[in-house]
């Protein structure tokens, strides 16, 4: 599988104005998380250079990565794992990835010291807050959102990320053209996220349904256990019209 030969989508076009989500309901809890030596390394030594503070103003992404290139973001990318080989595999893009937990942080950051990659930015922060604060509208040629607590208690969807109002603050974010990628291994929460994004109207999927998997995204170990048992994974990806 040459993963290297698949392009992102990508666009062009005028930002568009939007106005602030209001947050009431968070999507994710934080846990207390064991970290390794070299995690905590890791964070000591690489997270001036890598991690990014939380700021209330937009981002300037040429500046903040040292050039102009299509910049994608990803929302709660766990150990980094995924993040770190889809960086890897496409250089030429440059990668924001938000997640809470600091074991998750520290691991990713262990991961690009270690293979020397230039092309990824961390903030540790609330995803919703970020996108809202700093994020400029139009800035976005994708997003990630790969395996998102599923929350898989009835009384708790309201927690789940893929809701209507931060879709339509997603879109804001993503440029003419730009996708969004979801990933799930719960077909409760694809069944809501297929009829979340196809409501949208500014949205338009890729696929009939669900989405095969893009080269692009690493099939995880987690994933792979999981499809050997017989557990199915749905990819979504959806194009901003």
């Amino acid at each position: 599988m040459n993963e290297a030969s698949t392009p992102l989508p990508s666009g062009d076009g005028p930002p568009e104005a939007a106005a602030p989500m209001p947050r009431a309901i968070r999507s994710y809890v934080l846990r207390a998380g064991r970290m390794g030596t070299g995690q905590q390394r890791a964070l000591a030594e690489l997270s001036p250079r890598f991690v990014l503070p939380f700021q209330p103003q937009p981002l300037d992404l040429a500046q903040t990565f040292g050039r102009r290139a299509p910049a994608v973001l990803e929302i709660g990318f766990g150990m980094g794992g995924a993040t770190a080989q889809i960086a890897a595999t496409l250089p030429d893009h440059d990668f924001i990835g938000v997640e809470v937990h600091t074991p998750g942080v520290g691991a990713l950051l262990k991961l690009l010291g270690e293979q020397r990659l230039s092309n990824v930015r961390i903030v540790q922060h609330d995803a919703v807050e970020v996108l809202d604060k700093m994020l400029a509208p139009g800035s976005l040629a994708g997003v990630h959102i790969f395996f998102p607590d599923p929350w898989h208690k009835k009384k708790h969807h309201k927690r789940r990320l893929i809701q209507p109002a931060f879709v339509q603050q997603l879109l804001t974010r993503l440029a003419p053209g730009g996708y969004l990628h979801c990933a799930t291994d719960w077909q409760d929460y694809a069944d809501q996220m297929l009829a979340v994004l196809s409501a949208e109207p500014g949205l338009q999927n890729t696929a009939d349904g669900f989405a095969p998997r893009p080269a692009y995204r690493p099939e995880t170990k987690f994933e792979a256990r999981g499809l050997r048992l017989g557990h199915g994974v749905w990819d979504l990806v959806f194009k901003k019209r």
